[in-house]
């Protein structure tokens, strides 16, 4: 099959297009308003672009609350999506009118961050405490996005010891949850390893 984008037909009941790009990590993304209002939302338009300086990035379909809320407040938190959190996760999707906390819809705790004024995810075994450097509308050939990329420099850390093990982070114990196509979810519960090439005089890549 092949088909161009410009007319997008592919003949197909739904778009492939984010079943093909996945897994994609989750930007759980809680905020905390100018007005005080909290909010909590999931992306699954988001990644790390840099580790240093830790640079995460979360795009928006459109002008929604989280983004609004990190681009006038100045900071949001990333929460990690977990297999045990996923029907809570899926409940903060809902289109809940502003002011209204999606912490309380999912049943979710509150805990106070150290550097923002967000809060994070309790029940969440790690959180990125972040401090937006820029957004912006991408750019398409033909001309701005309707989505607003939003990005943030970490600046803390929170992480839950009960998912490490001999002092890294065990994937099988913290078991993240990663958006797939249509309908579907993943958990990073298969893992292995592999070691990267070495260059001719026999030193790291």
């Amino acid at each position: 099959m092949f088909w161009t984008t410009d007319t997008n037909d592919h003949g197909l009941p739904h778009d492939p297009f984010k079943a093909i790009v996945s897994p994609r990590p989750i930007g759980w993304i809680s905020t905390r308003a100018a007005d005080g209002s909290v909010n909590l939302a999931p992306y699954s338009f988001f990644n790390a672009i840099s580790d240093n300086p830790k640079l995460v990035m979360f795009s928006s379909a459109g002008m929604k609350d989280a983004a609004s809320a990190a681009i006038e407040a100045g900071e949001f938190v990333c929460n990690l999506a977990t297999k045990d959190l996923a029907r809570a996760l899926n409940k903060t999707s809902a289109p809940a009118p502003r002011g209204v906390s999606e912490f309380q819809i999912a049943g979710l705790t509150e805990a106070e961050c150290r550097i923002v004024k967000a809060p994070r995810v309790a029940e969440s075994p790690a959180a990125l405490e972040c401090v937006v450097t820029d957004h912006f509308h991408p750019k398409s050939r033909t001309g701005r996005s309707g989505n607003v990329a939003v990005i943030g420099e970490v600046v803390g850390i929170h992480l839950d010891e009960r998912v490490l093990k001999d002092g890294m982070i065990d994937m099988a114990l913290a078991a993240p949850l990663s958006r797939l196509g249509y309908l579907d979810y993943a958990v990073a519960d298969d893992v292995f390893q592999m070691h990267r090439p070495r260059k001719p005089d026999g030193s790291d890549v």
